[in-house]
C-alpha cells in the first residue's frame, strides 16, 4: 500500500502525515530531513511602548484618603505583551537568537552590496546584475535589538525585494565577513563592512602626527580581521628624517607603509599599487586629506575637500557618509568621515596585547599569565622595551589603550 503527504508534510510510521512546522528542527533532523526554516525568538527595540503613569495620583488620593489607603505600595515597572521586548520570528534554520538571519524567499529577491547607507532607513544598493536600487530597510530588520547603531551599512551583502516604483526594500542582512568599527556611547559604530584592507591615513601635519592613532586603528582594523595599511600623507609639510623613523617602526613590525603627498605627488603611484584589486577603507581622522589622496588616485571623482580649522588645527568634515567607490584597475574605495576619537569596541585591557605584533614573542615569558605590562614584576615586555626590542612609542601607545587615556 502507497501512502503519499502534500509537499511540506512528513510522513510517519503510524500512516499519519503532520506539516513540517510542526517540528523543530532537531526532530526534522532525525527523521531525516534538513529543515529549511525555524521558529527563533530573538530581542526587539522598544518602540515609543511606554506604560502610561498616574498623572494625577496625589490630587487624587488628596480627595479621597480612604482610597489612598487602598493604593498598591510599588509599581510594575517590567510589562509583558506590548511592552516586551521578545518576539518570534521565522529564522534560517542554522540561525539563532545572536544570529537571526529572518527566513525570506529568496526566488523574489534579489542580491546586492550597499554602496552609500544615510541614516538607519535608506540605502543605495548595487545590485549583483550591475543596476542599482534606492532601498529602505525591512521595520523588523531595523528594529530587531543588536549592539550595532545601525542594522545596514556601506559594504553589506544584502537581500532586496524590488518594487513596481522601481525602488527596493532590504530583507535582510548577510554575516558580515569583516567590518572596521569603533565605540559609540553603549553601541558598535560599523563603519564599513566586508573589506579587504584599511587605509589608515594620518597626516605628517596639520593635524599634526598621533602615533597613538594609528595604534588604536591598528587594534580596530585586527579586531575586524582586516589588512592593516599605514599612510602618512601631507610629507611636504615637514622635514623627512624623523618621519622616516616613525615610519620604520611599523614598517618593522610588518606592516605597510606608505608616504604619501597630494601636492608634490609622492608615494600616490605605490598607492595605486596597493588599492588596485582590492577593497580598501580610507580611515583616520577629519583633515588628514583622505580625500585628497582618492582625488590623486582617481581625479575623475572630483571629490569635495576642505583646509584644517586656523583655529584649533582640527580638520572639517568633507564626507558626511561613508561611500563605495569603484575603481578603474579593479577594487574599491570606502571613503569614510573623519574620526575625531577612535574609542575602541569590545576589546578588554587582555586583549589588546595580542594586537600589538611585537610584544607576542615576549608575552609568554612573563611571569604572571594575566599579566598587563603596566606595573607588574619581572614583565618580559617590559624589559624588551628597556632593551630596545620594543618601540617605546608603541609601548606608550599600548599603556594609553589600557590605562584609558
Amino acid at each position: 500500500m502507497r501512502f503519499d503527504c502534500k509537499p511540506g508534510a512528513v510522513f510517519l510510521v503510524d500512516h499519519t502525515c503532520v506539516p513540517v512546522e510542526d517540528f523543530d528542527g532537531e526532530e526534522l533532523l532525525a527523521l531525516g530531513r534538513k529543515p529549511s526554516s525555524r521558529k527563533v525568538r530573538v530581542s526587539f527595540r522598544k518602540n515609543r511602548q511606554v506604560r502610561v503613569r498616574r498623572q494625577n495620583l496625589t490630587h487624587d488620593t488628596l480627595d479621597n484618603t480612604e482610597a489612598a489607603a487602598d493604593l498598591a505600595h510599588g509599581e510594575r515597572l517590567s510589562g509583558k505583551g506590548a511592552l516586551t521586548r521578545q518576539r518570534t520570528i521565522i529564522a534560517d534554520a542554522d540561525a539563532n537568537a545572536d544570529d537571526p538571519r529572518r527566513a525570506v524567499d529568496e526566488q523574489s529577491c534579489v542580491t546586492g552590496r550597499v554602496l552609500r547607507a544615510v541614516g538607519a532607513n535608506h540605502c543605495l544598493v548595487q545590485l549583483d546584475d550591475g543596476g542599482s536600487l534606492d532601498c529602505v530597510v525591512r521595520r523588523v530588520v531595523r528594529t530587531m535589538a543588536r549592539d550595532a547603531r545601525n542594522a545596514v551599512v556601506a559594504g553589506d551583502k544584502v537581500l532586496v525585494l524590488p518594487q513596481a516604483n522601481g525602488t527596493g526594500v532590504i530583507e535582510r542582512v548577510e554575516p558580515r565577513r569583516t567590518t572596521i568599527s569603533r565605540g559609540s556611547g553603549r553601541h558598535e559604530h560599523v563603519i564599513v563592512a566586508n573589506v579587504d584592507q584599511a587605509l589608515i591615513v594620518v597626516s605628517a601635519d596639520e593635524p599634526p602626527l598621533k602615533p597613538a592613532l594609528i595604534d588604536r586603528f591598528l587594534v580596530s582594523a585586527g579586531k575586524g580581521n582586516v589588512h592593516a595599511i599605514v599612510c602618512i600623507s601631507k610629507v611636504d609639510l615637514v622635514e623627512s628624517i624623523p618621519l622616516q623613523s616613525i615610519a620604520g617602526i611599523y614598517a618593522r613590525i610588518g606592516y605597510d607603509v606608505v608616504l604619501t603627498s597630494a601636492v608634490t605627488g609622492q608615494g600616490v603611484a605605490r598607492l595605486r599599487e596597493l588599492l588596485s584589486g582590492r577593497e580598501t577603507v580610507l580611515t583616520g581622522q577629519s583633515g588628514v586629506g583622505k580625500s585628497s589622496l582618492i582625488n590623486g588616485v582617481l581625479p575623475e571623482l572630483e571629490l569635495r575637500t576642505s583646509h584644517v580649522s586656523s583655529d584649533g588645527g582640527k580638520g572639517r568634515h568633507t564626507t558626511r557618509v561613508a561611500e563605495l567607490l569603484p575603481l578603474a584597475g579593479g577594487g574599491w574605495i570606502v571613503d569614510t568621515p573623519g574620526i575625531r576619537q577612535m574609542q575602541l569596541w569590545d576589546v578588554a585591557n587582555g586583549e589588546v596585547e595580542g594586537y600589538f605584533l611585537e610584544f607576542r614573542p615576549f608575552v609568554p615569558g612573563c611571569r604572571f599569565p594575566d599579566c598587563l605590562h603596566t606595573h607588574e614584576q619581572d614583565c618580559a615586555v617590559k624589559q624588551a622595551v628597556a632593551d630596545g626590542l620594543i618601540s617605546e612609542l608603541r609601548y606608550m601607545g599600548y599603556l594609553r589603550i589600557v590605562l584609558g587615556e
